[in-house]
């Protein structure tokens, strides 16, 4: 076989039901929840609720809320997974091979990393598209990676781009987004108690404390976002969101934050969430639909969610440009 010189670089995220219906997302779910790294709760006892409880009732719910986001091009996260690495191939002129994967759901890690090998690649740059590391997320991609390696004779020459949560393009994408919308939309007024706040997704608070680095990376993310619009800590409030099951998981919530804003007669809060690159369920359904009517009906007025990532320029600009710097020496 012929060996291709060029590298290639595989953006994996989450992942996606393949259809906003039951089955499809008892499938999707299936396969996230069984992975020890998103639950670590040993299969003996966590297979039974798994199986007998959470997949026979979660999916017509979720499914219902997948609905609700799913647009003309179908899932949100897929439909700007894929044009990221468009972009991505775009920016650096076809002087790399881009591909995407899911770490749940199609196109799998396996399956992108198998078709790369046929094809003669053996220069691989993994991107795991979280700004922030985790072992719940970052890491179950290098898990997927060491099972195919473990299965191949031939295996990758591999970078891994970690995380990047003080990268100056990826913090000045956030900044443009929440300038940008202030420029339309008008600039809060912090004087009076309005508040922008940072919603990261949450994980449980006993990882936390195992040593997982996810809460400090999402601080220094919101500490270098504050710092560059040049906001007092108590104008930005740092939040987390997405809880699931009974464990205590890390505070505050974003549900209880913007809730006890309108309750107190917040006029107005913007949300931003910095950990996710694309919008998809947890931003389009749980925070611009489910915490905008907590804000509301708790006596607020206005509820901004604002967008960052997904294809526009900043963002595609300073992924671009991660993955260029990773590459330095293969180019």
């Amino acid at each position: 076989m012929k060996i291709d010189p060029k590298p290639c670089v595989v953006l994996v995220n989450l992942g996606t039901p393949e259809q906003p219906e039951p089955p499809a997302v008892r499938r999707y779910l299936r396969q996230f929840l069984s992975d020890r790294r998103v639950v670590e709760t040993h299969p003996a006892l966590w297979r039974p609720i798994l199986e007998g409880i959470i997949l026979r009732v979660r999916p017509r719910a979720s499914a219902a809320k997948y609905q609700q986001v799913w647009g003309e091009h179908g899932s949100p996260l897929m439909h700007f997974t894929v044009r990221q690495a468009e972009e991505v191939d775009r920016q650096l002129e076809g002087r790399v091979e881009v591909r995407h994967a899911m770490r749940y759901g199609q196109p799998s890690v396996g399956a992108v990393l198998q078709q790369l090998h046929d094809e003669g690649f053996r220069r691989l740059l993994l991107v795991p598209l979280y700004p922030q590391f985790s072992a719940t997320t970052s890491a179950t991609v290098t898990d997927e990676v060491a099972r195919w390696s473990i299965r191949s004779r031939d295996q990758f020459e591999l970078r891994q781009l970690r995380s990047f949560p003080t990268h100056d393009g990826y913090v000045s994408a956030l900044v443009e987004a929440i300038k940008g919308h202030w420029e339309h939309r008008g600039r809060p007024d912090f004087a009076a108690g309005d508040r922008l706040v940072l919603s990261y997704h949450g994980i449980p608070v006993s990882m936390a404390e195992a040593g997982d680095p996810y809460p400090s990376e999402c601080t220094a993310t919101t500490e270098a976002v504050r710092a560059r619009l040049g906001l007092g800590p108590d104008q930005v409030l740092h939040t987390y969101q997405s809880v699931f099951g009974p464990a205590e998981w890390l505070k505050p919530a974003t549900i209880d934050t913007v809730a006890a804003l309108g309750k107190r007669g917040t006029r107005r809060v913007d949300v931003i969430c910095p950990g996710f690159v694309s919008d998809c369920l947890e931003t389009l359904e749980e925070i611009d639909m489910e915490n905008r009517t907590a804000f509301v009906e708790a006596g607020g007025d206005e509820f901004h969610y604002l967008p960052w990532g997904n294809d526009r320029q900043p963002w595609t600009r300073a992924l671009s440009n991660l993955v260029q710097e990773s590459l330095t020496g293969w180019l």
